[in-house]
């Protein structure tokens, strides 16, 4: 008992320290600089220019990591959109940091435990999907937050239009009466054209950063409008009766679909499942699958079929519209 344990305490100081070095220690260091400079005396007359351009956003509080991330666009950037878009405060470094850290710790586990390099690997494959996973489930809440907010917001915008404000206005109404995350991207989008932006690149922004086709309903019928010409507040109205439409039918279908979906998560947990309460139970019966080589072959074979299993019943019970 005391090998696990030591192992379990060297792999935690490890992902820890790395934590503190890369990410605690860089904060720390900027905080004290700030503080100290703060803490001076005032003694300059005149104002030092002011820098009218805002600075890049960083990729990582390590210098290094951060120069590797701007170079690898391909990577970064879908990290950063999902950032941004689950509204969390980190960067695509600690993300990065935290992948690595969590796949190599499974994989060292998982090979100490059993002695086979492919159990590290399926043990550490899991582990390294938990940072993207958590991103995206919060950007799907989010995302789902929004979709209900959106009609609301797009009936305020409509009667704001109608009282004699224009639009861009009303999208500050919008963003002061609204919740969030209504508030803050309709903030953003009116702080952006608000500073020079042109309006059309400001809502084809919008539409980038918010994952939703009625986002892109929306951003369409108010750019078509400004070319065509018509009563922009009839069109909001109808398309605010569309969006509620289509999220009274989605509901429904949920509802309907909800017995598929409930037996597609049974039969994907009932192999794991079993497979515990065997090791719970009779950790003999399984002894041969991870001793033998047929039985190592059985494993990997079945897992890959649950994996496939799984994406099929997704796809099958996951109806989008």
């Amino acid at each position: 008992m005391l090998l696990p344990a030591l192992v379990f305490c060297i792999v935690l100081l490890l992902v820890l320290g790395s934590y503190w070095a890369f990410v605690r220690r860089p904060e720390q260091t900027r905080e004290a600089t700030v503080r100290r400079r703060l803490a001076r005396p005032k003694a300059v007359t005149r104002l030092a220019p002011v820098a009218l351009v805002k600075d890049y956003e960083r990729l990582s509080n390590v210098p290094a990591l951060n120069s590797l991330l701007a170079r690898r666009g391909a990577i970064a950037a879908p990290l950063q959109r999902l950032i941004q878009q689950a509204d969390v405060k980190t960067t695509v470094g600690v993300i990065v940091l935290s992948t690595c850290l969590l796949f190599l710790t499974g994989f060292v586990v998982g090979d100490w435990a059993t002695g086979y390099v492919f159990v590290g690997l399926l043990l550490g494959a899991p582990l390294a999907a938990i940072p993207v996973s958590f991103l995206s489930f919060k950007r799907q809440r989010r995302t789902l937050k929004f979709e209900e907010l959106f009609p609301e917001a797009i009936d305020l915008l409509s009667r704001a239009l109608r009282a004699g404000h224009a639009f861009t206005t009303a999208l500050g109404m919008v963003a002061e009466e609204m919740p969030q995350p209504i508030a803050g991207e309709f903030r953003l989008l009116y702080d952006r054209q608000n500073f020079g932006l042109p309006l059309p690149e400001a809502m084809r922004e919008f539409a980038e950063r918010v994952p939703l086709l009625d986002a892109r309903f929306f951003v369409i019928a108010v750019l078509t409008q400004r070319e065509s010409g018509g009563n922009l507040s009839e069109i909001l109205d109808n398309l605010a009766s569309v969006i509620r439409d289509r999220f009274k039918v989605r509901r429904e279908v949920r509802t309907k679909s909800a017995h598929g979906r409930m037996t597609g998560w049974v039969l994907v947990a009932m192999p794991p499942a079993l497979a515990l309460i065997l090791l719970m139970i009779s950790p003999e019966y399984l002894r041969p699958l991870v001793e033998e080589p047929a039985g190592v072959r059985m494993v990997i074979t079945g897992i890959g079929l649950q994996i496939l299993g799984t994406v099929i019943i997704r796809r099958i019970v996951r109806i989008d519209f």
